[in-house]
């Protein structure tokens, strides 16, 4: 009878330590499913390679970098950006993706490079700005994001400095805030010429997204000259947005960054 008793004492701890197993392999599972990337800590730009399985974080051509100036090929065979954007183009939407506030844009604005057709999908704002221009960090980068028929991207990048109002973006802020996670239709026409530079010069070269999954092979057109916006406005966007919302300067490795002088 003793003996019985030990042999199922033995198997009722046996059972309890494999479902202790059990239910902490699951807790570890739940816990590696619910990482997510963010711009600090455990989850920052450091570790994005390790959290976003079959990535690009870890390439040799990743975005942003620190474009220095005297070291950029001026390439006598780049031409003015082929920009149509139009009046005449609705935003659709704004949200609050818990990373960055996007300006979600319908058909109709696009840009042209090589006989090939970019349509605008959407703007969004960094905070401190991700590109840096001979080692200095603007306040604000705004990043317009297009995509052709193939999915290839295209990216045309605006520095913010601190200074006079701007109207165009008081237009966009009007419909702020918006909480993380939350989205508002907006359905107006917006003029997004309005936000570039008057100097369409720029530095060109091929980088990544500057976000999970870090794609390559993107183009980037990082304009020369920023434009300006008041400090209250930039508050107003650092006040929705996470802190420090950029990523750090990526190697430059064996790319040229070429630039496009319209003067």
């Amino acid at each position: 009878m003793k003996q019985l008793s030990f042999i199922m004492l033995i198997a009722i701890l046996a059972i309890s330590c494999k479902e202790k197993k059990s239910q902490n392999t699951e807790e570890t599972h739940s816990e590696h499913q619910e990482k997510h990337w963010t711009y600090e800590g455990e989850t920052g730009p450091e570790h994005w390679d390790e959290i976003e399985a079959n990535s690009d974080c870890n390439g040799m051509h990743q975005s942003p970098i620190n474009i220095i100036e005297i070291d950029a090929k001026i390439d006598a065979e780049l031409q003015p950006l082929d920009i149509h954007y139009s009046d005449k183009v609705k935003i659709h939407e704004v949200t609050n993706n818990g990373h960055s506030i996007q300006y979600n844009f319908e058909e109709g604005d696009f840009i042209n490079l090589n006989n090939e057709q970019y349509d605008l999908k959407q703007i969004h704002f960094h905070e401190g700005s991700e590109h840096t221009l001979d080692g200095v960090r603007y306040p604000l980068e705004i990043h317009l994001v297009h995509l052709n028929k193939d999915k290839e991207i295209a990216v045309l990048s605006i520095l913010v400095k601190e200074g006079e109002n701007s109207e165009p973006f008081t237009f966009l802020e009007q419909y702020l805030p918006v909480k993380a996670g939350e989205t508002k239709e907006i359905n107006e026409y917006f003029d997004i010429n309005l936000n570039l530079p008057s100097n369409k010069s720029y530095f060109a070269y091929s980088g990544s997204l500057t976000t999970p999954p870090c794609t390559e092979n993107v183009s980037w057109f990082v304009f020369k000259n920023p434009i300006t916006v008041s400090l209250e406005q930039v508050k107003i966007l650092q006040a929705l947005m996470p802190i420090n919302n950029y990523r750090t300067e990526q190697p430059i490795n064996d790319r040229v960054i070429s630039l496009y002088s319209a003067n």
